[in-house]
């Protein structure tokens, strides 16, 4: 699941400095004419959608709020400033910020840095009308959390985990291998403490050691009206628990909405069928029919042909960063030709088939052959 933070490497709460900053870091690393790598581009384009939601604030507190569905539901372009290709990494930077110097190589990560904690995801199903108009939902799901009684340490109380004895704490070990060309050194990560430059001698036996523990967690999470089927709305904090006090991950829940058995949904359009007789086709009519808001009388206008719309006018579902504004409900008109037709029926169809140039039935021709067996 795509999160821009993430990709730019930056807290929720990230000014504008730092946002741009991690920018300038990560496009020195990924840019194609630097990064070989197969996936390079790809990244790169990722990393210009992000770097452009971010910078904007109205573009970024609707990816807070909504997620990527939102800014495509808000009509903003989200295909970042990089889909149609880019050129060279000096004229970016030149264009961007008027020049890049400042740049480096960072050395190996730290593992005892903070780390924040992965993302969730939950799967929330909706009625058709709720998922419309929105509605408060409580959810249970199960994420990691501090361990209470070791706080984070995997330590049992008491003890503290202690300096790894075969890398020094560093987390990395160096291996020498002589050759007749000469010494090659090469760093791996030390395999007794796993890169930690931590080791626990007494685990905490509520979390076994790990510092955290699985938990069932229950949360109210207000949906918003206008959602669609697979939005997918942000709870900044909910996911896992960071390690080593860094930031919880976020949960994401995606919408899924129920089918409806009368309505159908374009966007914020909604559309309905309405048969009708040929009667009230050629004559017009007042009908009544269901809408979101209830039911509700519509005009047939006189003359109406098949397949021919009648839209009711902001009946349809809310915009979802305007929820005061609302799409249209249209009605689709669909002439019924009976198929049973009483004596009466008959008689008013026929006269009318005759006003309009038609003939008087002929007598069948089985009619004919039994009048001559007479």
């Amino acid at each position: 699941m795509t999160d821009f933070y993430e990709i730019l490497g930056v807290s929720k709460d990230a000014t504008k400095d730092e946002i741009k900053s991690a920018f300038r870091r990560k496009a020195r690393e990924l840019h194609p004419d630097v990064n070989k790598a197969p996936d390079a581009e790809e990244k790169f384009k990722e990393l210009g959608k992000a770097y452009e939601t971010l910078s904007d604030d109205n573009k970024r507190a609707t990816y807070d709020t909504y997620g990527e569905d939102g800014l495509r539901n808000a009509g903003f372009d989200t295909n970042g400033p990089f889909a149609g290709g880019f050129g060279d990494l000096n004229d970016i930077f030149e264009s961007v910020f008027g020049g890049f110097g400042g740049f480096g190589f960072g050395g190996q990560p730290d593992p005892n840095a903070p780390q924040r904690g992965d993302d969730l995801r939950y799967d929330l199903r909706l009625k058709f009308e709720d998922a419309a108009f929105g509605i408060n939902k409580e959810i249970k799901f199960d994420h990691l959390e501090t361990c209470p009684d070791c706080r984070g340490t995997g330590a049992e109380k008491g003890s503290q985990p202690k300096t790894c004895p075969q890398c020094g704490g560093s987390g990395q070990v160096k291996t020498v291998t002589r050759t007749p060309l000469g010494n090659f050194a090469q760093i791996t990560t030390c395999p007794h403490c796993k890169g930690t430059g931590q080791v626990i001698d007494k685990p905490c036996k509520t979390c076994q050691g790990h510092g955290v523990i699985n938990k069932e967690k229950k949360i109210e999470i207000k949906i918003p009206a206008g959602v669609d089927n697979m939005s997918k709305i942000r709870v900044s904090g909910e996911g896992d628990c960071g390690i080593n006090g860094g930031p919880n991950g976020d949960l994401f829940v995606v919408i899924h909405v129920e089918p409806s058995r009368y309505f159908k949904r374009d966007g914020i359009n909604i559309f309905t069928e309405l048969e009708i007789s040929p009667a009230q086709a050629v004559m017009g009519d007042v009908v009544t029919i269901k809408t979101l808001d209830g039911e509700s009388e519509v005009h047939i206008p006189a003359g109406v042909q098949h397949e021919n719309i009648v839209k009711i006018k902001g009946a349809g579902i809310p915009v979802i960063t305007k929820p005061s504004q609302r799409g249209d409900h249209i009605v689709i008109v669909k002439i019924k030709i009976p198929t049973k037709l009483n004596e009466e029926e008959k008689r008013l169809y026929q006269r009318l088939y005759e006003l309009n140039g038609g003939k008087k039935p002929q007598k069948s021709i089985m009619s004919k052959v039994k009048g001559v067996f007479k």
